[in-house]
């Protein structure tokens, strides 16, 4: 955070000392009274939330897809030679590519941005889960089967709870993905949110509003990871890196 701070700083002395053209990248002092004068017109927070919107949207379809597919995969040998291949090909393709072919299937409406959100969601969801799911020591299904545990109970206490952290990891994983993708939808079309207030900027080349909606993205990206590590601490510690000393 201290860092942060004096990144601001500089910024602002190297605007006022003339050495940042102002009209090529905005102080943080200009960024600032952009994001007050549209908070005061009532543009900002509907933005925000629309944005909020269909990430939310995207990762709820993404993790869902992703989720299911490295249960299949992590919990059955048949199952991940059916879902890994096309996957792991489908991987291999620049997700931001499919744009124009999403286009076309979708339109230009609110499908395409939260579809993209979606798609790029599904690989680190998939991709963790079912290494994770296959990473738990065999040792401790031995050990409940022995206790006589049946497969439901074996899949609930003991391989869904040892692959738990690296569903975490592909979420974290995930979170980044889904607003660079929504970034790049917004750009398409936008009537609403924070890439329709960037794409405004950009049109009266106002580097300040465009700064400014970059910002947000961050800010609403570190809301998103702080969450995501909240579950991580109260899910998980029973982990030593999660034990307080």
């Amino acid at each position: 955070m201290l860092l942060v701070v004096l990144l601001m700083m500089l910024w602002q002395c190297a605007s006022w000392l003339g050495w940042v053209d102002v009209q090529t990248l905005a102080s943080p002092a200009e960024v600032w009274a952009a994001g007050v004068r549209l908070w005061m017109s009532g543009e900002l927070l509907p933005s925000i939330w629309v944005s909020l919107r269909r990430v939310s949207q995207g990762l709820v379809i993404g993790v869902s897809i992703g989720g299911v597919l490295g249960l299949i995969a992590g919990l059955s040998r048949i199952g991940e030679e059916i879902v890994d291949t096309p996957l792991q090909m489908m991987r291999t393709l620049p997700f931001l590519g499919l744009l124009p072919l999403l286009i076309v299937w979708l339109g230009i409406g609110e499908g395409i941005k939260v579809g993209l959100v979606a798609i790029g969601v599904v690989f680190p969801i998939y991709l963790n889960l079912s290494k994770g799911i296959r990473a738990v020591d065999y040792r401790y299904a031995e050990l409940a089967q022995a206790c006589g545990v049946g497969w439901r109970g074996l899949v609930r206490w003991v391989i869904l709870p040892g692959a738990w952290p690296a569903f975490l990891v592909g979420l974290r994983f995930s979170l980044g993905v889904a607003w660079l993708s929504l970034v790049v939808t917004e750009a398409v079309n936008a009537e609403a949110g924070v890439g329709y207030l960037i794409q405004q900027g950009q049109q009266f080349l106002q580097t300040d509003v465009i700064v400014l909606g970059l910002v947000i993205y961050a800010l609403l990206g570190l809301v998103m990871e702080a969450l995501v590590r909240l579950i991580e601490w109260r899910t998980l510690r029973w982990r030593v890196e999660f034990t307080s000393t």
